[in-house]
């Protein structure tokens, strides 16, 4: 029996390492030909050469997913290569560990162009091809925090706040032509990923994941899902379930909690030193992988991730829990 997304050609940026090499190998376990896209040249050959070793079929293109035209080339070249696009995942991102006060506008132009522009671009290098077909899923990579921005990180918030905007225009523009092309978001919680050696770093101690922390392959399996699957959202983890709905009720109560926790539960007890890694501008060196250095403090499994996936089951306890409360008024009333 065939799987879902078998013989597909699935395009994903930021997948040489962290999250986006962890959907990389969702997509190949399940027969997809991938082509990977990262500024890294070395990483990239180390994750084309891990998917080989899969029997996985794969492109990789060194570029920066800020360079419009560099994605228009990469689409065509897949396109000539690997066949008809079929799953475009915008995942890369940057960002800046720092208070407002201590971010300059470079980095809030550097923030803004790789982690939403670059949604934008991919997008619109994936509809190029899509909508003529009238055949294509395209998945945003989101985050909590493009619901409740944190200390620390304002432009990384701003810019997944902003790829919400868009997203929500987009989804509704294809909802109006009847496009069978799809668009859907997951949004994400802490994960597990060197993102947090890498990332501009301004504090004294090393960054760490703020809050329950998962293993990228968590998401992963949400995003594969919800490129077969385009409901409106999904979401992984409990904390992003938290995040979304706290701040609709209760968003003072949480400016109070993130500015007593949200500084010190961005930071380990290490100090980061002198020679810290930063990939904002450019990648930075070294062959890592999909994991970050917080393997024994992540969690493997995410009940909100998997009750996405298998929607009915809520639905399921819905609908006993209404017939057992009507079963129990009938007793009641005799």
């Amino acid at each position: 029996m065939q799987s879902q997304g078998e013989n597909d050609v699935v395009v994903i940026t930021g997948a040489s390492a962290g999250l986006g090499r962890a959907i990389a190998l969702e997509f190949v376990k399940h027969g997809a030909s991938v082509a990977l896209i990262a500024r890294g040249e070395e990483r990239l050959q180390d994750a084309k050469s891990e998917i080989e070793k899969l029997g996985g079929r794969v492109l990789t293109f060194s570029a920066d997913v800020a360079d419009y035209n560099a994605l228009e080339s990469i689409g065509a070249e897949v396109e000539r290569t690997l066949g008809p696009i079929d799953v475009w995942v915008n995942n890369a991102m940057v960002g800046v560990l720092a208070r407002v006060k201590d971010t300059t506008p470079e980095e809030y132009k550097r923030v803004t162009e790789v982690t939403y522009l670059g949604q934008v671009y991919g997008t619109k290098v994936a509809l190029k091809y899509m909508l003529p077909r009238d055949k294509g899923s395209i998945v945003l990579v989101g985050s909590a925090l493009a619901y409740r921005g944190i200390p620390l990180q304002s432009a990384y918030c701003g810019a997944k706040h902003a790829t919400m905007g868009f997203y929500d225009s987009l989804r509704s523009e294809l909802m109006h032509d009847k496009s069978s092309v799809t668009v859907t978001t997951v949004q994400l919680p802490a994960m597990n990923t060197p993102q947090f050696d890498w990332m501009r770093n301004k504090l004294p101690n090393k960054p760490r994941p703020m809050g329950k922390i998962y293993q990228p392959e968590v998401a992963a399996r949400t995003i594969y899902h919800a490129a077969y699957h385009p409901e409106r959202e999904y979401k992984v983890g409990f904390p992003t379930l938290q995040a979304v709905i706290g701040n609709k009720l209760f968003p003072l109560l949480g400016d109070l909690v993130l500015a007593k926790t949200g500084f010190k539960g961005q930071q380990t007890d290490e100090p980061a030193g002198e020679d810290r890694l930063d990939n904002l501008f450019d990648p930075a060196p070294g062959l890592f992988k999909a994991h970050g250095r917080f393997d024994s403090k992540s969690y493997n499994t995410s009940v909100v991730g998997w009750l996405g996936r298998n929607q009915i089951v809520p639905v399921l306890v819905g609908v006993l829990s209404c017939l057992a409360t009507v079963g129990l008024l009938r007793q009641a009333k005799q």
